[in-house]
């Protein structure tokens, strides 16, 4: 662990001391280095399932795929980020990678913390750089508005959740990850013991978000600069699926009652997000909402904790991070050149940018599912224990697939086809900056096809 962290620690005097010109370029190696020394942790021949670097910091198959993904992101992220931060004072530039470097050290601990009260504060503190970054380097005067939302839908639902580990340290005497699913399950039948589950995965659920506590997510999204956009659906979401798989050992055996109304909602969700995306006018908009769509189906495997729905629900936060992060960073392409993200202002943008066009398509592609990939992996595997569950979820889910799809399809169209409007000319060419960024986002997943034992955690090691 302490490999990983401390070259990222050292990002920090690197962005302060190295000389304007190699800002760029030094902070991009500096981290594309951390991100491969941080693939050793794939590589787990641990026979108790964690390798522990102290009895704080410690890695198993569920928190690696996500360490791995944290760390793949900072320097895709300083590389989308280079065209349109370059420009502005070198003491910002100098702020914000370090705003970007603040987040990735706050979700290594996140992730590797075996005590659940330092796995709150870690989770609470990713809220902090992220709200600088959306406040002060978003586009539009919507983004004060957007990080007002961000801020207290986040803190309102994670108040409850540090209420009830403080009762849980109370009876439990620990909140270790280690010793704490061996523990006696608390007395339940009580009132106080429902509200208690509640306050346990309410935080988890707003920050996936699930359907009715996802208004923020369209948001911040739509109003934060690229990198805040690709962090916040590559990684952050993922606090909220990892928490609720670490929470779901210890709530046992209340959630075989209490969690109907949230699998209900989730279910729901994915058709109604869906819905939504087939009408939107604003391209970042659509993406955030297909987020908010395929974090329905992993809330709906993970609730129903079965070992098939557990493993798809990982397959599909690692797919889903890497395909969402890769179509934020093509409509950032867009968005430089044309500067709207209206659907209609821009189209038929295959004719002048032919390479982008494929991206895009290959990206699409993705984010529907397209065999082999594992976003169909997972998607398919919680299909299917959720079938195994109760077969009506079928209908549900098989419509949501039938919605992606053509909304995926949609944007592709509304994006790249038809004819290519008058006001469109002069436009920049593709750089192959552009293109290395979304291929090193699409080649993963690509590759995780052959070894996809890689990402899908403990259950069926």
């Amino acid at each position: 662990m302490l490999k990983i962290l401390i070259p990222t620690i050292m990002l920090y005097p690197t962005t302060w001391l190295v000389d304007k010109k190699w800002l760029w370029i030094t902070t991009t190696a500096h981290s594309l280095v951390i991100a491969l020394v941080s693939l050793t942790w794939l590589k787990l021949d641990s026979e108790a399932g964690w390798q522990t670097s102290s009895s704080y910091l410690a890695t198993d198959p569920l928190s690696t795929p996500l360490l791995v993904l944290t760390c793949w992101l900072l320097p895709l992220m300083i590389l989308a980020s280079q065209n349109h931060i370059s420009p502005e004072p070198e003491n910002r530039q100098r702020t914000y990678i370090t705003l970007l470097i603040s987040l990735q050290v706050f979700l290594i601990m996140a992730f590797g913390a075996t005590e659940i009260i330092m796995f709150y504060i870690m989770f609470e503190a990713t809220l902090i750089p992220t709200l600088i970054i959306i406040t002060r380097w978003g586009n539009q005067t919507e983004r004060l508005n957007a990080g007002i939302y961000f801020l207290f839908y986040t803190l309102a639902g994670s108040l409850p959740l540090l209420v009830a580990l403080l009762i849980m340290q109370k009876d439990l005497g620990t909140l270790s990850m280690l010793t704490v699913q061996y523990a006696q399950p608390m007395a339940s039948g009580t009132w106080g013991y429902k509200i208690w589950w509640v306050g346990c995965l309410l935080a988890f659920l707003v920050k996936m978000p699930l359907y009715g506590v996802h208004l923020w997510l369209p948001k911040a999204h739509v109003e934060a600069p690229v990198a805040g956009s690709m962090v916040l659906a590559a990684v952050l979401l993922k606090l909220g699926g990892y928490g609720m798989m670490r929470m779901m050992v210890m709530l046992n055996p209340l959630t075989k009652e209490m969690a109907y109304p949230f699998i209900v909602l989730a279910l729901w969700g994915i058709i109604m997000t869906g819905s939504i995306c087939l009408r939107q006018t604003d391209l970042k908009s659509m993406i955030a909402y297909s987020s908010v769509s395929h974090m329905g189906l992993v809330a709906g495997g993970i609730l129903i904790q079965t070992p098939w729905g557990f493993t798809g629900a990982v397959i599909l936060m690692i797919a889903h991070g890497l395909v969402s992060s890769a179509l934020f960073c093509l409509a950032n392409t867009n968005y430089e050149r044309i500067h709207s993200r209206t659907l209609l202002l821009a189209r038929g943008l295959q004719m002048v940018l032919p390479l982008m066009a494929a991206w895009w398509f290959l990206a699409n592609l993705a984010n529907l599912a397209l065999p082999p990939l594992p976003n169909l992996m997972g998607e398919l595997m919680i299909i299917t224990s959720l079938f195994n569950w109760s077969w009506p979820t079928i209908v549900l889910t098989g419509f949501g697939t039938l919605i992606t799809a053509s909304y995926s399809l949609y944007m592709f169209l509304m994006t790249q086809r038809g004819p290519t409007p008058d006001h469109i000319i002069a436009l920049e060419p593709s750089h192959t900056r552009e293109h290395l960024l979304i291929a090193m986002h699409l080649i993963p997943v690509a590759l995780l096809v052959l070894k996809p034992e890689l990402i899908w955690g403990w259950s069926l090691c």
